[in-house]
């Protein structure tokens, strides 16, 4: 389970660099001039990237890549520019051939690109309050049809100790009743849930699998793999693609038939990464998200990444019952119908559906 501390918020200052060339005699003739070098870019800045030649060597040719893409090549050390507009949030992985009198050397360094945008305080009214089972550890949640569908895992209780079981639940929100229940195994913690083409998808936190249910009968039809060996967190979708969160400031775009990646977003600030990245909700063409141990929703663009506005939420946890085993805010589910959001936490006794205030 998640009994460990993770920063939700990191804030990176500087860049880091790092110089690894080939592990030759040439290694000690070129680098990157870093000197200039911003500490942060944005999409609306060039990256010029130029060379120190320290021994005045006389260059052949330098081919140029950021993020393993060639952006271009000089004859000489004169420097070459790249516009960013176009680049993904986060560590542009720079690399450098030179080659010069028979040698050549490759060297390498990075660069942080954070977002432009300063993301908007956003207020919320309390709806409705609705009972919610105060043994459910949430992780997922979404409402199909009329009925929510919930996603538990096994905490292990911070106060009592009494481990919980991992479930996958069909409720009804206005009474708190669970009309169906399938229960995970006790080595099964389980994470995020979506549906998608009447099929609902499960992560499993540790166990590198998701497992797709049917709709209607909570029949489990299939486990698959995830694309790499990644941690499960939140799941949404866009209506076409699984979008999946990994505990990190990843949220990968994943085909809901092979589980195989499509595409990712680094979810930025304007001078922050944001890492554990928890449950998600696609609402309107936007990324709501929980932050881990952050009571608190960040509204990200889901085309680059960029934190737009956040929902504070603390006050909701002095809402519910306080007990031993009361844990953070988790589980963001939008009403179509009502086009309000529905909020709850782990192992709460109480769900809000609240209207966010634009």
């Amino acid at each position: 389970m998640k009994n460990y501390n993770i920063l939700s918020i990191i804030l990176l200052g500087s860049i880091l660099i790092s110089c690894n060339g080939s592990k030759n005699t040439a290694e000690k003739y070129f680098s990157f001039d870093d000197s200039q070098f911003k500490a942060t870019y944005h999409n609306e800045d060039v990256l010029s990237l130029g060379l120190l030649n320290a021994q005045n060597k006389k260059i052949d040719s330098i081919i140029y890549y950021v993020n393993d893409k060639n952006i271009g090549s000089k004859k000489s050390s004169d420097k070459i520019n790249f516009d960013l507009k176009d680049q993904k949030l986060g560590y542009q992985n720079l690399k450098a051939l030179v080659y010069f009198e028979g040698e050549n050397q490759e060297i390498t360094s990075r660069v942080e690109l954070v977002s432009s945008i300063q993301p908007k305080p956003l207020t919320y009214t309390i709806i409705n309050t609705y009972p919610h089972d105060i043994k459910a550890y949430t992780q997922g949640l979404e409402f199909y049809r009329d009925t929510l569908i919930e996603g538990t895992g096994n905490g292990s209780g911070k106060g009592t100790g009494i481990k919980g079981i991992s479930s996958l639940r069909k409720t009804d929100y206005k009474t708190g009743k669970v009309y169906k229940i399938v229960e995970l195994p006790g080595e099964i913690f389980g994470e995020g849930v979506t549906v998608l083409n009447n099929k609902i998808f499960q992560l499993t936190w540790q166990n590198n699998e998701a497992y797709i249910y049917n709709a209607n009968t909570f029949k489990k039809e299939k486990t698959v793999p995830y694309f790499k060996t990644i941690e499960g967190w939140g799941l949404t979708n866009d209506g076409t693609n699984l979008l999946m969160s990994d505990g990190t400031e990843k949220i990968w775009s994943v085909n809901p038939d092979s589980f195989k990646e499509v595409d990712y977003i680094n979810v930025y600030t304007a001078s922050t990464k944001i890492k554990a990245v928890n449950e998600l909700e696609w609402i309107n063409g936007k990324i709501y998200a929980n932050v881990y141990q952050r009571d608190a929703i960040a509204i990200i663009n889901p085309k680059n990444g960029a934190v737009e506005a956040v929902i504070d939420l603390f006050k909701l946890k002095s809402k519910v019952t306080n007990h031993p085993d009361l844990d953070v805010l988790n589980g963001i589910a939008y009403n179509p119908k009502t086009q309000t959001i529905f909020v709850t936490g782990k192992n709460w006794d109480k769900m809000f559906e609240i209207k966010v205030n634009q």
